[in-house]
């Protein structure tokens, strides 16, 4: 697993956590810390180092895995959080490994401007919401909430991107455009966790965005950008496929890990 981490170097452990459950701890996770800011500062202050750092780790590991051979070889994975989302998508593209592709991505409350999660919101299906979008089933991105999503269509057995997003969430949602437009996630059917007395007004409705944004980790977990460890299990069910686990397992280890992180905090 390449985790890319938040600004500050921090990795989620309630990211984390389940994912070495799930694999019953056969996990190497490689980290490299690329500022001391917070993530909305660092995107501000240094919006380049992140992803020059990000490329250069894929770049190394990558490299070192492709010569491995394909058949005992470890499954390769990237993550990432908050600016680590947007820096892990940052760390590659289709043509450095179009030959030999690695096995998948889970990316967790993606900053809004995130390439990959900006284009697959844009071909999302006419029915469905710019805060859950729904795509094709050719494509092998999926989109998930606090209520699991990433099981009602089959993405095949090749490789496959998560996103696990909140609608509360401002990192993901805040749009510049707020300022002079109705933004796309206060339209029709509002995400669960998103006011139905929430109105657009021109400029304030913006400027109630920038405070959200800077106060995005204050939520309780499971709300706003702060990410609950139930919700990111069936992410990596989704995208890493562990093997030996019953949906009453899953369910157990759910509550089990959010009842001792919650404790914790």
């Amino acid at each position: 697993m390449i985790a890319t981490p938040a600004g500050t170097g921090w990795l989620d452990p309630a990211s984390q956590q389940p994912l070495e459950y799930l694999h019953r701890g056969d996990v190497s996770t490689v980290v490299v810390q690329y500022s001391y800011l917070a993530s909305w500062l660092a995107l501000l202050a240094e919006p380049d180092v992140g992803a020059e750092t990000s490329r250069a780790v894929f770049a190394a590991i990558y490299g070192y895995w492709r010569d491995l051979p394909a058949e005992t070889r470890p499954r390769l994975y990237l993550h990432g959080l908050s600016l680590g989302a947007l820096n892990s998508d940052l760390s590659t593209n289709l043509f450095q490994v179009i030959d030999d592709p690695f096995d998948g991505v889970f990316l967790v409350g993606p900053p809004f401007n995130t390439p990959t999660w900006r284009e697959a919101t844009q071909a999302r299906l006419p029915n469905s919401p710019a805060w859950l979008p729904r795509l094709d089933s050719a494509w092998p991105i999926r989109f998930t909430n606090q209520t699991n999503q990433l099981g009602l269509e089959s993405a095949g057995n090749g490789f496959r991107i998560a996103f696990l997003q909140y609608g509360s969430d401002p990192i993901t949602f805040f749009d510049t455009r707020a300022a002079y437009r109705r933004p796309a996630w206060l339209e029709g059917h509002r995400a669960p966790d998103v006011s139905p007395d929430l109105r657009w007004y021109p400029v304030i409705t913006f400027l109630q965005l920038v405070v959200d944004l800077m106060t995005a980790t204050t939520t309780p977990m499971g709300y706003g950008h702060v990410y609950a460890p139930e919700h990111y299990i069936d992410g990596w069910v989704y995208v890493t496929r562990p093997s030996g686990w019953t949906e009453p397992e899953l369910e157990r280890l759910k509550a089990m890990l959010g009842a001792k992180l919650r404790e914790q905090l």
